[in-house]
Parts: structure tokens; C-alpha cells; sequence
């Protein structure tokens, strides 16, 4: 049934297992290494639940000590090395291999250090996203990346993938909020990249790890930005008559030069599926809806949307409904942000992630629709329109092996289109192994030689999360 290829499994590492797991229970304690099988399919999978794979065993270490000790032993004993945040990795970053154990980092949770006069906090990279803005919003400073799975998602999963989120068309993607990191390579070593300030010196080796999806090493502490809360923030739904003119809303917003904190695009069937379980207040006589969030003082944001609606009016919008209680704006949101949860309540899903032109997101948005009904499929579209990032949900019966083989086709011609179009593959889920063989569609043999040599450079064995990123042909060793 699986269309993505894993490599089949090291017989000598399995040979070795219980060796293996004997120098593991050195390093850490019982209650730190998970070895049963009913306990490690616990972590077979991630959130792209159609792949499954058993590792060979499971770590949780609490520090940066016990995994700087793991990973030395894993390279001494050329183990394979998985490493895992929550889990909520939609491309399977973290679906293991039967010869890797998973390193995960859910016991490194906690809040090292906040410093509000130089606006940062430092962080081990199991805390959870929302975590952040929780311990400092009560002096009115939040952590700005926003994924929609951020009540479970870590640091540490969001710096693999380089997150985003909802408010990212303002704030930035969390490349623009980590300042920092440690980072232990696979040999053991103990790496600072990056301080507690903007632009450091030399090379900017943490540009290259932010969204290098655990290859380059394992991340345990990071030290990230937060930011003064805005006065105050409105969001307004705007409902159209069809897709294409809610897409030329978009293109036009950006194009006057307008950057609001936040355009959230849903079309019908997705606003359908979240007014049912959120009860958020949707228009439910429309094609799509445009969530859009502006911020500031009461004059600055009267002043935002009066142009903004003004450009919606010319695209000929229907209905605009703007939140008038913190209780209808949290109503809001919690219908946007449960999109992927509330679907799955309905069907099964493949979730995309490709980025386009914003220019673009009409015709997209219509060949997507296309690709659907070619194969008798439905797509719910709900995604960060201002930035271009698309994530169409390809629904299916995941028990019908002909029908996964059809959502895994569109939801690739899905992204070879968005590449077609002037985009790129991925926006902020990464690439894993759902995106790795469609790599040569964006990138041409020179591209993905250079890229692989910097990878190679940093693990020469190729031993941290093996079987992703890259096609498995044609690997180059340092």
C-alpha cells in the first residue's frame, strides 16, 4: 500500500539489539528508555499516521548531557538516530526506521531563563510552543510563531521545520525569532550557535540548522524573541462569492502595500467543517472566507481595515463581520487553528504544504479544485494566504488502498504546481519523507549535490534522522 519508500532495515543492527540496549541503560535511567513493544508504538508513527515503522528503541534523555552521551554511543556504534519533538511532524520528520532509535525530548521542557529588559527567553527544546507566550504573557510579551498545533508542538520540532503559523506574515517564521541554539552533533559534541542577540559574528551555521529537519544534529536549548503584545487586535471575516475573488483579495491586500498580522484563507467545505465543531460564527451562504487580523492602537486599526474592506469591496465581497468581544475573536480562532482536527473528524486527510506567489492564488486555487475532481476527490483549503502558504487538505478512506494512492497523486501534483508556478515545495512543515522524492522536481543534480555535502559535512554516515529530506539515490558521504 505505501507509495514512500523506506530503506530496508541493517540486519546487523538488529542482530545487535540487545547490545544495543545494554549500553543505552548505561547512559540513562530505566524510566528514560522505552524497550517494549506495545510501549515503542507508542512512536511508530507522527502526525502522518499512514506510515508506520518500529524502532529499535527509544530515549528520552532530561538534558543536554544525556544526549550528548547517546549520541557519542549511537556514533561509536554506527546507530541510527531519530530525533522527536511531540510528534506532530505532518510530512513524517520523525517516523523512525526498525535499525534507529528515537531520541525524543519531551522530558526537556522547561523555561531556563526570561529576560524582558532584553526581550528574550531561553528555553530547553522540549517546551512546548504556547508554552512561551503562557510564562510571559502576564507582562504583556508573547512568542510570536503560531502553528496551529501549538498547544502540543515544541521548540524543538518547530526549529526542524522552521514553523510558522498564522501570524508569521507579520512577525516572521521561526528562523525569524530563534537567536539561538545548543545543539549536540552526532559525535557528542556540544555546539552554541548563535547568543541572546540579533546577527552574530561569523558564519551563520544557525540559518543553516534552523529547518535542516534533524540532520545536522539534536537541539536542546534554544533562546528565541518575544515580543510587546500589540494594544490591541481585531479580526474581521470576510465572506466572497467565490474562490477566485477571495484569492484577488489577497493579492491586491499585499500589493497595496498592506501587512496585516494575519490573512487566514478557508474555502467552503472548510468553513463547513470548522463552524461545525468551533461554532465560531462563520457565513455559511459563502464559496470562501478570509480571516484578517489587524493590530494596534483603535485609530491605526480602523484606519487598516478601512482600506482593507475598500479592497474587498472591489472584489466583489458579500459579507464582513468584525469580532466586537475577546470571546467572538477567541471563537474565531479556535475555528481556524482546530481546521485540521475538526477534518479528521470527517474524513481521513492528506494535509499539504507547498508556497506560492500570493499573485498566483487564483488560478491555484482553481487547479486545485481541477486535480480534485479528476480523481473524485474533495479538498479542504484552509492556509496562511498572506504569505502564500497552502495547505490543502486531500480528504480519502485511508482503508481503501486505491483511494490513498489517488490522494497521494494530487497532493503531489498539488506541489509540483506550486513549484510550476514560481513557489517551492514547502512552507513550514518541511519536507521529510513525504516531499524527499519530489525534491528533483524543484532542485536539479548540482542543487541537491551542494546540499548534500553541507549535510554530509555535519554527519558524515548519515546516521541523524536517515531516510529523509533527500532521495535515497545518490547520497554523498563528506
Amino acid at each position: 500500500m505505501s507509495a514512500i519508500a523506506f530503506p530496508l532495515p541493517e540486519a546487523s543492527i538488529l542482530v545487535r539489539r540487545d547490545a544495543i540496549l545494554r549500553g543505552l541503560a548505561e547512559l540513562v535511567p530505566p524510566e528514560c528508555l522505552v524497550t517494549s513493544e506495545d510501549e515503542r508504538r507508542a512512536f511508530e508513527t507522527d502526525g502522518l499516521t499512514a506510515y508506520r515503522r518500529m524502532p529499535l528503541a527509544v530515549a528520552l534523555p532530561r538534558n543536554t548531557e544525556e544526549v550528548s552521551a547517546i549520541l557519542r554511543f549511537c556514533h561509536e556504534n554506527g546507530v541510527k538516530v531519530v530525533p522527536r519533538g511531540a510528534g506532530t511532524s505532518l510530512c513524517g520528520g520523525a517516523i523512525p526506521q526498525e535499525d534507529a532509535i528515537v531520541l525524543g525530548i519531551a522530558k526537556m521542557n522547561r523555561i531556563l531563563e526570561v529576560d524582558y529588559g532584553n526581550r528574550i527567553a531561553r528555553v530547553q527544546a522540549g517546551v512546548t510552543n504556547l508554552a512561551i507566550t503562557g510564562a510571559v504573557s502576564a507582562e504583556n510579551f508573547f512568542y510570536a510563531p503560531d502553528p496551529s498545533s501549538q498547544l502540543a508542538c515544541t521548540i524543538a520540532g518547530n526549529i526542524a521545520m522552521n514553523s510558522g503559523g498564522a501570524h508569521c506574515l507579520k512577525y516572521g517564521v521561526t528562523t525569524n525569532n530563534v537567536l539561538g541554539v545548543r545543539m549536540v552533533m552526532i559525535d557528542g559534541t556540544v555546539v552554541d550557535l548563535g547568543g541572546a542577540h540579533l546577527d552574530s559574528g561569523g558564519l551563520d551555521l544557525l540559518g543553516i540548522v534552523v529547518g535542516s529537519e534533524g540532520q545536522l544534529g539534536v537541539v536542546t536549548e534554544a533562546t528565541v524573541r518575544i515580543l510587546r503584545m500589540a494594544e490591541g487586535a481585531t479580526p474581521v471575516l470576510f465572506g466572497f462569492p467565490s474562490v477566485e475573488s477571495a484569492g484577488a483579495t489577497v493579492a491586491a491586500i499585499i500589493g497595496a502595500g498592506l501587512i496585516p498580522v494575519a490573512i487566514e484563507y478557508m474555502d467552503k467545505l472548510a468553513i463547513e467543517i470548522c463552524e461545525a465543531f468551533a461554532h465560531a460564527g462563520y457565513p455559511l451562504d459563502v464559496e470562501a472566507m478570509l480571516i484578517i487580523e489587524v493590530e494596534g492602537c483603535e485609530a491605526e486599526i480602523q484606519a487598516q481595515l478601512g482600506r482593507i474592506v475598500e479592497i474587498a469591496k472591489t472584489h466583489g465581497v458579500s459579507v464582513v463581520k468584525e469580532s466586537r468581544s475577546a470571546m467572538e475573536t477567541a471563537a474565531i480562532w479556535k475555528g481556524r487553528k482546530s481546521a485540521f482536527g475538526a477534518t479528521g473528524r470527517i474524513a481521513d486527510y492528506i494535509c499539504m504544504d507547498g508556497t506560492i506567489p500570493t499573485g498566483r492564488l487564483p488560478e491555484v486555487l482553481k487547479r486545485i479544485d481541477e486535480l480534485c475532481a479528476q480523481h473524485g476527490l474533495r479538498a479542504a483549503n484552509v492556509f496562511h494566504a498572506g504569505d502564500g502558504n497552502l495547505h490543502p487538505l486531500v480528504l480519502y478512506n485511508i482503508n481503501d488502498p486505491v483511494e490513498q494512492e489517488k490522494a497521494e497523486t494530487v497532493g503531489n501534483e498539488i506541489l509540483k504546481l506550486c513549484v510550476e508556478v514560481g513557489g517551492c515545495l514547502t512552507g513550514e512543515h518541511g519536507v521529510g519523507v513525504e516531499k524527499r522524492d519530489l525534491m528533483t522536481f524543484q532542485f536539479d543534480t548540482v542543487d541537491l549535490d551542494q546540499q548534500m555535502r553541507l549535510r554530509a559535512a555535519f554527519d558524515p554516515a548519515w546516521l541523524l534522522n536517515p531516510a529523509k529530506v533527500f532521495p535515497l539515490e545518490g547520497r554523498i558521504a563528506a
